[in-house]
């Protein structure tokens, strides 16, 4: 296991990866990094690594609104790989609701455990979960904090008025 840490406009990111597969994007300074990826070895030479920079630093750049990368979700249950695979259907501008996530993945009773599997995706950003709002709209938990979440949503809004 391999990791790099990438400065972006909002923070600082952990990206860590295997050679075939992302692992996890986390805000470095963000509660509930799993142990597992603070001790990967860093290795800047990984093209996987090199690869998801890249991609990161183009999305904040305006340039990259989707996210081309293999990952690797299994270290999640059923449940929670089935919500941020959900996630990746969500398109740059587009926002729902935990309920909606719920629905789509066919447990529409289940819209509080989606905002728990979302508390826990490890690819933050590329499995765009800062699109997922409460049900009446509101700018709810986001792990990197709301004041990320909102930073995010505004870039993405951007890219829809231009």
């Amino acid at each position: 296991m391999h990791q790099i840490r990438l400065t972006c406009p909002i923070g600082e990111l952990l990206l860590v990866a295997q050679p075939e597969h992302l692992l996890g994007v986390w805000f470095a300074d963000q509660s509930g990094i799993p142990a597992w990826a603070t001790v990967a070895a860093p290795n800047p030479e990984l093209p996987l690594l090199r690869q998801t920079a890249l991609q990161l630093e183009q999305y904040f750049a305006g340039v990259r609104q989707r996210f081309d990368l293999p990952l690797d979700l299994s270290r999640g249950s059923a449940f929670e790989q089935a919500v941020w695979g959900a996630l990746a259907g969500i398109a740059p501008g587009q926002l729902c609701s935990y309920l909606d996530i719920a629905r789509a993945i066919g447990r529409p009773r289940a819209a509080r455990a989606v905002g728990g599997a979302l508390g826990r995706n490890p690819i933050g950003i590329v499995l765009p979960c800062h699109r997922v709002l409460g049900s009446k709209g509101q700018l709810t938990g986001y792990t990197g904090g709301v004041a990320r979440k909102q930073a995010l949503l505004d870039l993405e809004a951007r890219w829809a008025a231009a």
